[in-house]
């Protein structure tokens, strides 16, 4: 099982409709594929109508119990969250070892699914931590705006960090950018930016400004099954097949 580990640590830029859509992508081209909450906001959880869903991801890391794996549709599957989740940090601060939670609850479902994706809180706590201890690959969503590229280094350092000192298996798969409005100038001038910055690790795709994107979540469904012609779902699995490239 391939471990992804979507984070940012700003918040309304797309993480959860990027972790909801890359998962149901993988899930159409026949990948056995998981997706984790771990955001006690709980966004993923109701982007596919899963309210209140007991037990969660809090009953794992509080109590050691398994996973609840919910089964969304064919090859796509959901750990939800809850808004209890939100005082695990404290709930966990004195534990030894505490980085290491979330890959001890993964490690006997690795036969079990080809990938997981994770979609983290927008801090860098220790939820995230646990992701990054966990994850086999990183990908940072961003919007194409100053204060979303000024971000980026805590992201990086923490990532290094990680990889340094607790998972040598850690790596960037890639940057992309969401909300993007390709005709303004200053997305151009921040892509170049980055590109400075990280390289070959800003993929070429993009994901579009697409009003379907926001529709398909309130209905509870993913872009393929609300609206398989959109932009939104263009964009997305030109995206996971770039992904999947980097991955293999």
């Amino acid at each position: 099982m391939k471990k992804i580990v979507v984070v940012n640590n700003k918040g309304g830029i797309g993480k959860t409709t990027s972790v909801q859509n890359i998962s149901a992508c993988l899930a159409l081209k026949g990948k056995r594929t998981l997706m984790l909450d771990l955001d006690p906001q709980t966004n993923l959880s109701e982007s596919f109508g899963q309210f209140n869903q007991q037990p969660n991801i809090y009953h794992s890391f509080s109590k050691g119990e398994p996973l609840n794996i919910i089964s969304i549709k064919e090859n796509l599957s959901l750990v939800p969250s809850s808004i209890d989740f939100a005082g695990i940090e404290l709930e966990i601060a004195n534990r030894i070892r505490r980085e290491n939670i979330l890959a001890k609850l993964l490690a006997p479902l690795e036969d079990q699914f080809d990938y997981c994706v994770m979609d983290c809180p927008p801090s860098l706590g220790n939820i995230t931590l646990n992701a990054l201890s966990a994850g086999d690959y990183v990908i940072i969503p961003m919007e194409a705006e100053y204060l979303a590229y000024r971000g980026l280094d805590t992201i990086k350092n923490l990532i290094a960090d990680v990889k340094r000192e607790i998972n040598s298996n850690l790596n960037i798969c890639g940057l992309f950018f969401t909300k993007l409005k390709p005709t303004l100038s200053l997305t151009k001038a921040i892509k170049d930016e980055v590109s400075k910055t990280f390289g070959e690790s800003l993929l070429e795709s993009s994901i579009r400004v697409n009003i379907a994107l926001a529709e398909s979540q309130s209905n509870g469904q993913d872009i393929f099954a609300y609206d398989s012609t959109s932009n939104g779902a263009k964009d997305y699995k030109k995206l996971v097949e770039e992904i999947l490239k980097r991955l293999n």
